[in-house]
């Protein structure tokens, strides 16, 4: 049999058969297929000294009696131009990035923090429930605490403006006792519209919904805005009281379906979290409104001034060539002042249209699956929202028959007593812990520490910063600790702090550093009240009821809240004359009363469904009604031995 010619040479090339790609231990080309089995030698010096590959269908030949022994062969696709040796890739296992030096920095980083990094992707996707947060907040409970504390500001210039629109009706000045009537009736007037708020909010809620009765709110925000602000044009305080009135009506409704909106827009393992944030706008608000009214303004340039009413479009009648003047506080500016309320309005009204209602009222109250679905992938920021859809059908179908509930219902139903009683207890324990009695003696007490009289609007100013730095340390810990621990912590501090500030008070006159002591107790006390009560106590209404009791619990509660609220405020004034420097002692017996209810009777909440929570409760219940239908000294029935010999 003829050897057969390699593909690619003609048939007079045979010289170069024996070329020196067919030596011993070089590189050989066999026709046939593209993967020719090669050994690992050296790589041909160019492609174009390879032949081509036969296209015959015809087997390859056998090797030439002369080939050496081929080494470990190795699959070879022609004509791709070798590369050389190339590093084989390995892939660590998981988590040796964590520990590998070639990793970067930051990478290490992330793996040693996993809490951190987990908090970071929740925020990434739940940036659409932090813009909710922030909306709600802005013209919620922010105006709450913002209308609190503004109207302390323009205390001076507002009774005299009374004194003066009063000379000009009648061509007589009004009383001082007079001028002080008015005065208390404006501020009072305050919280007798948060009564009314709090009865108005549980109707709107359940009709319009979480969200479209906080944009409804703000009807009344404007129409106090506009009272304020031409209050001193039309020369009428029947006008400013009018608009504390509206304001109040304002703050009621936003305190109670504020929290009840954040509360069911947020998953549970962030709930306490979530439900804090209305303590934070709170103190944010009373923080702005203590700050606003500060003289800081005392060398503004009229051009400046000008160009401020140019671009606000206040009336002219606003600019007064005076050069001590406070930031809205001065005798001509301060409709200004109280009308700012406007602004937090305004910027719900832009903001909070454009996102969600709240998952539970679209599914349990509207029965709406799609528009529920929508909105908990939008506030979760992913489409894997099963499993909280799945727990809020079985919340749906526990709640399936009935219809909201009415506050004198909630009242009547012996299954709810518990938590009607544990929201009652909490409530009163907030308004009479005394922390606004603290706020009323706070400049008497620095002016006694040797803070001089134009430097304790600033000392003022840092009370309500404490508030607001405990209340975001609050927001920190409440998902880890717990509820009942921050509630307990803070009432026994409270409890502690409040002790040794009543004897720091009686002592102040002959200990000479007493009235510093004094003046720390204030700002310890404020940090207790915010990182326990202030905050934590919002939450229980949301979690301790179901949906079809929750608006009629805030309802409760609100109403109970703005009346203490009220007559804390009334009654301060005789108190502090009655028991002087022990003012404080009816509020210790308050604190100790809420750490030991809290201790005993409070259920922990974290990191529960609302399902979860009530079933729960649910079994308390019956080990309630066994404890008392059984006795603490039953035993099992009695055994009659009369027929006993």
């Amino acid at each position: 049999m003829s050897r057969r010619r390699p593909s690619g040479l003609s048939p007079g090339d045979s010289s170069r058969r024996r070329s020196p790609l067919h030596r011993p231990g070089r590189l050989r080309v066999v026709s046939g297929a593209l993967g020719a089995r090669l050994p690992l030698t050296r790589p041909p010096r160019h492609p174009r000294l390879l032949p081509a590959p036969s296209r015959s269908p015809s087997p390859s030949p056998s090797p030439p009696p002369r080939r050496a022994q081929p080494q470990r062969p190795l699959r070879m696709r022609l004509p791709v131009r070798s590369r050389g040796p190339q590093k084989p890739r390995h892939r660590a296992p998981r988590g040796a990035h964590a520990l590998s030096p070639e990793r970067p920095r930051r990478r290490r980083l992330r793996a040693a923090n996993p809490v951190l990094r987990r908090m970071l992707e929740k925020c990434m996707q739940g940036r659409v429930l932090l813009l909710t947060i922030c909306a709600a907040g802005i013209g919620g409970t922010f105006q709450f605490g913002y209308n609190l504390s503004i109207i302390n500001a323009p205390t001076l210039h507002i009774q005299e403006f009374i004194n003066e629109t009063w000379r000009v009706r009648t061509g007589q000045p009004l009383p001082r006792h007079l001028v002080l009537l008015v005065w208390s009736l404006i501020v009072s007037l305050y919280p007798l519209g948060g009564l009314f708020g709090a009865l108005l909010a549980g109707p709107l809620a359940v009709m319009l919904g979480r969200k479209k009765s906080l944009l409804v709110n703000n009807i009344f925000v404007v129409a106090a805005a506009t009272l304020f602000g031409f209050s001193r044009r039309a020369g009428s305080f029947e006008m400013v009281i009018l608009g504390r009135l509206l304001i109040g009506v304002s703050a009621g409704v936003s305190m109670s379906v504020q929290p009840m909106y954040l509360g069911e827009s947020a998953p549970k393992e962030l709930r306490g979290a979530v439900a804090m944030t209305p303590a934070i706008f709170t103190a944010l608000g009373i923080v702005m409104g203590q700050v606003v009214g500060l003289s800081v303004l005392r060398h503004c340039s009229l051009e400046l001034r000008n160009l401020c009413v140019e671009i606000l479009s206040t009336p002219i009648w606003l600019i007064r060539k005076t050069q001590n003047r406070e930031v809205l506080g001065d005798p001509w500016a301060w409709p200004l002042l109280l009308a700012s309320c406007l602004v937090p309005g305004v910027l719900q009204l832009a903001s909070l249209p454009l996102l969600p209602e709240s998952p539970r009222y679209l599914l349990i109250d509207c029965g709406d699956t799609e528009a529920c679905l929508a909105a908990l992938q939008r506030l979760r920021g992913t489409a894997d929202v099963a499993q909280e859809l799945s727990e809020l059908d079985e919340e749906r179908a526990a709640c399936r028959g009935q219809r909201a509930r009415r506050p004198w219902e909630l009242l009547q139903d012996r299954g709810l007593r518990r938590q009607v009683t544990s929201l009652a207890v909490l409530g009163g324990a907030l308004e009479l812990c005394g922390n606004d009695s603290v706020y009323a003696v706070a400049s008497s007490v620095f002016r006694g520490a040797g803070v001089p009289d134009a430097e304790v609007q600033y000392a003022v100013v840092g009370t309500g910063s404490c508030e607001l730095l405990a209340a975001c340390v609050s927001c920190v810990l409440i998902e880890r600790v717990g509820r009942r621990v921050l509630l307990i912590a803070g009432y026994s501090l409270m409890t502690c702090w409040g002790s040794i500030f009543t004897v720091a008070l009686c002592l102040q006159s002959s200990v000479p550093w007493m009235p510093y002591l004094a003046m720390s107790c204030i700002f310890a006390f404020i940090l207790s009240f915010g990182i326990g009560p202030a905050g934590v106590t919002g939450i229980l209404a949301t979690e301790l009821f179901d949906q079809k009791s929750r608006p009629a619990a805030y309802m409760v509660c609100g109403v109970l809240m703005w009346i203490l609220l009220f007559l804390v405020g009334l009654g301060f004034p005789f108190i502090m004359e009655g028991l002087s420097h022990f003012f404080y002692v009816p509020f210790l017996g308050v604190c100790v009363c809420g750490a030991i209810y809290t201790a005993f009777f409070l259920p922990e909440t974290k990191g529960k469904s609302f399902l979860e929570i009530s079933e729960e409760l649910d079994r308390l219940k019956e080990a309630d009604f066994l404890k008392q239908n059984q006795g603490p000294d039953w035993s099992g029935p009695e055994v009659i031995l009369s027929t006993e010999l």
